[in-house]
């Protein structure tokens, strides 16, 4: 790949893309994982206008202070980018005891999770509408075309996505040609929406490099009877994910009612 080619491309991409809008530039939620990380360095290098939202719900600190020291080094070079952090922890809190209580909460766990995403995605498009900005996604080709490790709605509603034709490893580069700082590089992946330390690995059962290999396999229809028993389970986690996100990954289905109906 070449590195230098592909962040000039994606920054005259975004350049091009706001203007054409009629917007000012970006807004974008920096979790102290790398894609947003990425993301947020890429709409900077616009010279346009970016505010990166921080915006913890129950956080661990380890994830806030890895958004805050990325907002500062990128604030140290780019005078466009601006910084506000809203803790949404109470509005969450106060969501939660609104809703019914359920006979077992393992249950709504996962709705929970999305909860979250969603009241980031709110509060970004909140931003944007009110300072005519555009919501950048950080999502990459994995999560988004692959497995659709994702909220619909959440950190899947976004006005535009500069790094979803990019393989996770790929982000990694770019990230390290840019001079991202070194403790997100190295830090685990994580979605960061259940208030632990679990990562997207944990998650997931494969890692990212491990989902890569199973997306270009299944692309190059090759033959699963060739592969060992750690590839099959890859293959297999890829293929289950991908069918049950599939939902994610398509425009939403419209009834079309015939003419003569009408």
């Amino acid at each position: 790949m070449n590195t230098e080619k592909v962040i000039n491309h994606i920054v005259n991409w975004l350049k091009d893309y706001a203007t054409q809008a009629g917007v000012k530039g970006f807004v974008v939620g920096v979790s102290g994982g790398i894609d947003s990380a990425v993301t947020s360095t890429l709409c900077a290098k616009t010279g346009l206008e970016v505010l990166c939202l921080e915006m913890p719900i129950h956080q661990a600190p380890s994830q806030v202070s890895r958004a805050l020291n990325h907002i500062d080094w990128m604030k140290s070079r780019y005078p466009n980018v601006r910084m506000m952090h809203i803790n949404l922890t109470k509005v969450f809190d106060s969501l939660v005891d609104s809703v019914p209580a359920v006979d077992n909460e393992e249950d709504r766990f996962m709705s929970l999770a999305n909860t979250r995403a969603r009241l980031r995605m709110t509060t970004l498009y909140y931003f944007a509408a009110l300072q005519g900005l555009l919501v950048a996604g950080t999502g990459n080709k994995v999560e988004d075309f692959g497995v659709g490790f994702y909220t619909k709605y959440g950190d899947g509603g976004v006005d535009l996505s500069p790094i979803a034709d990019l393989m996770k490893s790929e982000v990694y580069t770019l990230a390290k040609f840019m001079g991202i700082n070194e403790d997100i590089i190295e830090a685990e992946p994580t979605d960061g929406l259940w208030g632990d330390d679990r990562s997207d690995e944990d998650q997931i059962g494969a890692s990212y490099d491990e989902l890569e290999w199973a997306m270009r396999f299944v692309e190059s229809e090759s033959d699963p009877n060739t592969l060992n028993e750690r590839q099959k389970q890859v293959y297999n986690i890829y293929n289950r994910m991908h069918l049950a996100n599939k939902h994610k990954m398509i425009p939403i289905p419209v009834c079309e009612i015939p003419a003569d109906f009408k």
